[in-house]
């Protein structure tokens, strides 16, 4: 509000003037000449404010037909509403095309691309895809759901013993005193399930086996098992292991099971029929910040996968102050950091030699052999062909130096992984075919180009917008690309930390953190449908009438499913719910643990939706417990809280777009009545062209967000920054419309958006001198 009232006392002096000097209907020129002989002393000669009266500069959002009402309502302080009609349309005319838009700010000030390094996340990926590329490719993704399973008759994994040979959706079993059918010896049996696991997003992950018998899991390392309880005591049936594994990647998994005595094999002679005992087993993971649940059959895969390296260094956290991911900033701390990855890098590689080089111990020509190997790594790592000077210091003196070739090759990962080559992205506007592969790699899955990307780097072929379209489009169907959009919809939709969503167990009894475990899957699978699905329509996030539920979420929220089903596509009734707005997950998350929240809600739409800049309250303060205020409904209560004249000039914009949802209460049920009464959804929202729409409910305020050109704008700039991390102006004051105008024609395909950003990415207009 402070930084409001000055701005509103700093248009004062001019207001005064322009209408003293009877100023015309957008006569710039008059407010100009006024601004500089009169104004500039106390505003600046550029309207940036001084440290006097007037520290603030003259910027905002509002559009010239807004600026021109409030300068009409509230202008001068000392008489408002004294300058208006025409005197107002100057005034507004001068402070928006000069000062105010973002327009204006962008002429007077051009937005450049920025040298920015490899952030935490890219560094990550980059020396997990590096490293990786020297290893077997892994199978691709097919359409094949579930872990390959090996069913034995023996306490071991004999192949004349195997019985039973097929693909098992999931690992949850329970056989009882029994064996897998009848065939099996229901004391000694065996089991191995082998194949491959995706992970959604980066972050730890912990594993869990529950079995009363002997079991082995193996995640991303077949010699070391995660866990290991093959030589079982005691009364345990839980077992646990945790690993860092990075979004959008597959990881071998294997899973060996046995019931049979442990110990000695005396089954030959001892004939004494055993005891009958159970035998039961599940495989659950625990996903970053989630709860629980068995690894469901959408992440398994029968396909084979090798094992990746992921460097364990920790990082210091990149800068978001803009609201995406930059590494614009250098620290002692991430220097250091980076000088332990590549130590810990160097350190994998020399024992993993004779496999990621293929060079044998003994071979004849070994050593220029690894010197070829070393070279490939070099190139790779900085993303280009070597010069003949690169190659020397970098691989030839390394190993010339080096006591052994071990030594050498450690050597000359160091030398690669600290060097600016590899720590910094080319981000000044060249356009030669390997810096637009690089560009294209990294806005798509944060990682450097594939071995496609540079043959077409070197054929030449990246130098016109078709050809780059053409890669892309071939990139968009990796698992890479599909963890990094779906990042951005979570941050898109502020729910990227999962958020502690229980609710008072008096009022909520069944809502348990399975069920809010529950709710998150459902989110992302209602993500994945909208932007992979046959429309890819941007507008179906905000206007489809399906969502994803399982038995426990269908019982909670009143649908007509059976209690075990698992998830599935079901449809909604559209004049309740519409689209990700709808969704319980994102409208208990914006909720108290007993009530609603339109405050919280309303943010939510203005900022991340709208697009909109909202200031953080003058004080803080604690929402109005509803026992303080028993007979007032929830809406009724925010208004009362918000009232003050502090709160109105934000509030204003808040209030109405939440309680367009007070049809949810805080657990995302939909509700006809709060403390007896009609809920009241009514809402209102003024465009930045000063034009007021009313709505009536939650599918009504979709309806109009789903064809607002605000919010086409505000998600294409928000999308952009994310997946390229440079500012979008940074690329050219026409790229924001002509994305938009594209987006548009295209009838808002979102996997053509996608397409199109890493375009314009990855060949930025060339620069003059």
């Amino acid at each position: 509000m402070q930084i409001l009232r000055a701005r509103t006392r700093s248009l004062v002096g001019v207001l005064i003037l322009l209408a003293a000097h009877g100023a015309r209907a957008g006569d710039v020129s008059l407010g100009e000449r006024i601004y500089k002989t009169q104004c500039a002393s106390c505003h600046g000669k550029s309207g940036e404010g001084t440290l006097e009266e007037y520290p603030h500069p003259l910027a905002g959002e509002k559009s010239l037909g807004q600026l021109t009402r409030l300068i009409a309502k509230t202008m001068p302080a000392d008489d408002p509403g004294a300058c208006k009609g025409p005197d107002a349309e100057a005034v507004a005319a001068f402070i928006h095309e000069t000062f105010y838009s973002k327009t204006a700010r962008v002429k007077f000030a051009p937005v450049r691309l920025e040298l920015s390094r490899l952030t935490v996340r890219q560094y990550r990926n980059t020396l997990t895809d590096l490293v990786g590329g020297f290893r077997a490719a892994p199978a691709p993704w097919g359409e094949k759901r579930g872990l390959k399973a090996e069913y034995f008759n023996a306490r071991d994994f004999r192949g004349d013993k195997r019985l039973i040979d097929r693909i098992d959706p999931t690992v949850q079993f329970n056989f009882g005193t029994k064996g897998p059918d009848d065939k099996f010896e229901p004391h000694t049996f065996s089991i191995r399930w082998e194949g491959s696991i995706l992970a959604l997003e980066s972050g730890e992950y912990e594993f869990i086996v529950k079995t009363e018998h002997a079991v082995r899991l193996f995640v991303n390392d077949p010699a070391q098992p995660l866990i290991d309880a093959w030589v079982k005591s005691g009364k345990d049936t839980e077992f646990r292991g945790s690993i860092v594994l990075l979004g959008g990647r597959t990881y071998p998994l294997r899973l060996e099971f046995t019931k049979s005595k442990q110990g000695v094999d005396d089954s030959k002679t001892n004939k004494k029929k055993p005891p009958e005992v159970p035998a039961s087993i599940a495989l659950e993971w625990k996903p970053p910040q989630r709860v629980a649940e068995v690894i469901p059959a959408r992440v398994l895969s029968p396909a084979f996968a090798p094992p990746r390296f992921v460097v364990k260094t920790p990082f210091p956290p990149d800068d978001r102050s803009v609201g995406y991911e930059r590494g614009t900033s250098i620290s002692k701390a991430w220097d250091q950091a980076t000088t332990d990855a590549a130590i810990e890098t160097a350190e994998v590689v020399a024992d993993h030699l004779r496999e990621l080089s293929g060079v044998g111990d003994s071979a004849p020509d070994r050593d220029q052999k690894l010197r070829e190997f070393a070279a490939r790594f070099v190139t790779r790592a900085f993303r280009r062909p070597l010069t003949d000077d690169e190659r020397k210091d970098h691989v030839d003196r390394q190993f010339e130096q080096a006591k052994d070739s071990r030594t050498a090759v450690k050597r000359v990962v160091l030398l690669a992984l600290k060097s600016p080559r590899f720590l910094y992205r080319e981000v000044v506007g060249g356009r030669d075919p390997y810096s637009v592969a690089s560009r294209l790699s990294f806005t798509l899955w944060d990682s450097f180009p594939d071995q496609a990307l540079l043959d077409a780097a070197a054929a030449n072929k990246l130098g016109k917008r078709e050809e780059v379209v053409s890669q892309a489009e071939r990139m968009l169907t990796d698992p890479r690309t599909k963890s990094k959009t779906r990042e951005f919809l979570l941050q898109w939709l502020k729910v990227e930390q999962v958020p502690d969503l229980s609710k008072d167990p008096a009022k909520y009894a069944d809502f348990t953190p399975m069920l809010a475990a529950d709710l998150r899957t459902s989110l992302d699978l209602f993500l994945d449908d909208a932007v992979w699905g046959e429309s890819s329509d941007f507008r179906q996030l905000l206007l489809s009438d399906f969502t994803y539920l399982n038995g426990r979420l269908a019982r909670f929220y009143g649908a007509d499913l059976p209690a075990d089903s698992d998830f599935r596509k079901v449809p909604l009734d559209s004049q309740e719910r519409s689209g990700v707005l709808g969704h319980p997950y994102l409208l208990s998350t914006f909720a108290y643990t007993t009530a609603s929240s339109p405050i919280h809600r309303g943010v939510f739409l203005a900022r991340s939706v709208l697009g909109r800049s909202l200031r953080p309250p003058p004080v803080a303060f604690a929402p109005l417990a509803p026992d303080l205020h028993p007979d007032l409904t929830t809406r009724e209560r925010v208004s009362l809280q918000t009232s003050p004249d502090a709160c109105v000039t934000c509030h204003a914009l808040i209030n109405p777009l939440g309680f367009a949802l007070e049809h949810f209460d805080a657990a995302g049920r939909y509700r006809k009545d709060e403390k007896g009464r009609a809920v009241d959804s009514s809402g209102t929202y003024q465009t930045r062209s000063g034009e007021t729409i009313t709505f009536g409910g939650g599918r009504e305020l979709a309806t109009f967000l789903a064809g607002s050109d605000e919010v086409h704008a505000a998600f294409i700039e928000q999308f952009f920054h994310y997946l390229v991390k440079q500012p979008i102006l940074g690329f050219g004051p026409e790229t924001p419309s002509a994305l938009r105008k594209t987006f548009e024609t295209q009838q808002f395909h979102l996997r053509k958006l996608i397409v199109d950003v890493a375009a314009a990415a990855a060949l930025p207009p060339r620069r003059g001198p």
